[in-house]
């Protein structure tokens, strides 16, 4: 009876948010507006970021990387799940659902890891600022992140791998997208090397970094405690404020998501905490450090100072006509 369920499942039905209609294109507007900002906002600061050459750092590389990555995180979920809130046909297909797992376990554990690496360099510079370029390069930071990707990677087609291997009663997934808890709800017998595999290969891979942030944060508070000059301890607060806001809410949402007992999993509160985790965690994070960081907020003005002159001084143009009329 399993093999046969197992051969029988070909594809999935994703219930979405909701199984009301008459909130479906209130929720369809909402979560769009919200992904279009998502999308824009981390456009512009990985734009600025690569443009203006007073941001050529190894932290505002780290953070272009952030800021691809939650452009690549939500566009995995967001625009299946907009099309599927105004369409009575939600059918995924199995390899596309296990296409979808794989992609977006890679990308939610490869921001954890890039926020590790963006802690570590805030470290260097607060508790060691002397050595901090001789310690933190753009060399050292693509390693970081070029070896980031191949762990969580081969740990996301771990997970996928062994997803594939259980045999399914049903077809309905209660999720906008195909996420591992939902998929093991599925099964028709009791996961367990699943769940072990989350309890302990999973924690080593995803909360790790979390740990290292905690520890990096530590040595930041000790060399925050011996600092005298006034200006020097709000120049340390105000660059880690922000990176402090993005870390709790990132792994306020995936702790809460996956990092508890299977017997007291909820489904629906579990997709109220993915829509933040994939929509709004990623529209929050660019307006955090853009609006929270004096360099950014001049490299913003920069580019537009920038984007005006050349689209008001292009040749033939009423306002260059009128600026060598001037001259």
């Amino acid at each position: 009876m399993a093999t046969k369920n197992r051969t029988e499942v070909t594809e999935f039905v994703l219930l979405g948010l909701s199984s009301r209609p008459e909130i479906q294109p209130v929720i369809f507007g909402i979560v769009l507006a919200m992904y279009l900002v998502a999308v824009m906002g981390n456009a512009l600061l990985v734009t600025v970021a690569c443009s203006d050459p007073k941001l050529h750092t190894p932290m505002y590389f780290l953070l272009s990387q952030l800021s691809f990555i939650d452009i690549f995180l939500t566009t995995i979920t967001v625009p299946q799940m907009l099309v599927h809130t105004l369409s009575t046909n939600r059918i995924i297909s199995y390899n596309c659902c296990m296409t979808q797992l794989f992609f977006f376990m890679a990308v939610g554990s490869m921001e954890g890891h890039l926020l590790a690496a963006m802690a570590y360099d805030r470290c260097v510079a607060i508790c060691d600022p002397l050595r901090y370029s001789a310690i933190v390069s753009h060399r050292l930071c693509l390693h970081i992140t070029l070896t980031s990707w191949v762990i969580v990677s081969l740990n996301s087609l771990l997970y996928s791998v062994l997803v594939t291997h259980l045999t399914f009663c049903g077809n309905q997934v209660t999720h906008f997208f195909c996420d591992i808890t939902p998929l093991l709800q599925l099964s028709c017998t009791r996961p367990v090397v699943n769940e072990m595999l989350i309890f302990t290969e999973g924690v080593a891979v995803v909360v790790s970094p979390f740990f290292f942030i905690l520890g990096s944060y530590a040595r930041i508070g000790i060399a925050i405690a011996h600092m005298h000059s006034v200006a020097a301890l709000r120049k340390a607060l105000s660059t880690c404020s922000s990176h402090i806001l993005v870390v709790l809410l990132l792994y306020g949402s995936v702790i809460r998501m996956y990092l508890q007992p299977s017997s007291s999993y909820d489904l629906d509160q579990d997709r109220q905490v993915a829509i933040f985790y994939t929509v709004v965690t990623p529209m929050l994070n660019p307006l955090i450090y853009s609006l929270r960081n004096q360099e950014v907020k001049g490299a913003l003005r920069r580019l537009f100072r920038k984007l005006w002159i050349s689209g008001n001084f292009q040749p033939g143009s009423q306002a260059n006509r009128e600026w060598k009329h001037e001259s």
